[in-house]
C-alpha cells in the first residue's frame, strides 16, 4: 500500500468517516499523504458570531481537523499536544477555507505542523502551529 493509500485508510475512512464534528463542519478532504492534509469547507451563518463573521473556532477546527488528518498519516496515533492560531484577516458567511498542512520536524515521538488557512481568493485568513506526540500505537489498515 502507497503512502497516499494508507493516508487515505486512515485520515478518511477511520478518522472522518468516525468523527460527526469534522462532517458537521462540512469538510470535504482534497489532498492526503504521508505528513499532508488539504482540506476543504464552506463557512455558514450558523457558524458567525455577534459580529457576524465567522467564530474563531471555526478556522481553529478545520486547522486542527488537518493536524490529525496529517499526523496520523503514518499509521501511528499522534495526539496534539500544543496548539496555538493567529487570525490574519476575517472570514464570513459564504467563504470558502483551505487548510493546507507543512510538515516542519518529524521524529520517532514529536512532530510539529504549520497549516495555512485560505480563503476562496487564496488570502490568508489564519496561521495554526501544532505540535503532537507520536505514540507507539498504530493503526491497523
Amino acid at each position: 500500500m502507497d503512502s497516499k493509500e494508507k493516508a487515505y485508510q486512515i485520515a478518511k475512512k477511520q478518522m472522518y468517516d468516525n468523527d460527526p464534528f469534522s462532517q458537521w463542519l462540512g469538510i470535504e478532504i482534497i489532498e492526503l499523504d504521508a505528513g499532508l492534509a488539504v482540506l476543504k469547507m464552506l463557512v455558514r451563518k450558523e457558524m458567525t458570531n455577534g459580529f457576524d463573521i465567522a467564530h474563531g473556532g471555526i478556522t481553529y477546527s478545520l486547522a486542527d481537523s488537518a493536524l490529525a488528518f496529517a499526523s496520523n498519516s503514518y499509521g501511528r496515533h499522534s495526539l496534539s499536544l500544543e496548539t496555538s492560531i493567529s487570525h490574519i484577516n476575517i472570514v464570513k458567511t459564504g467563504d470558502v477555507l483551505s487548510a493546507k498542512t507543512y510538515e516542519e520536524s518529524l521524529s520517532h515521538k514529536i512532530g510539529i505542523y504549520r497549516i495555512v488557512i485560505m480563503n476562496q481568493e487564496e488570502k490568508t485568513v489564519a496561521l495554526f502551529k501544532g505540535v503532537v506526540y507520536r505514540s507507539s500505537k498504530e493503526w491497523l489498515v
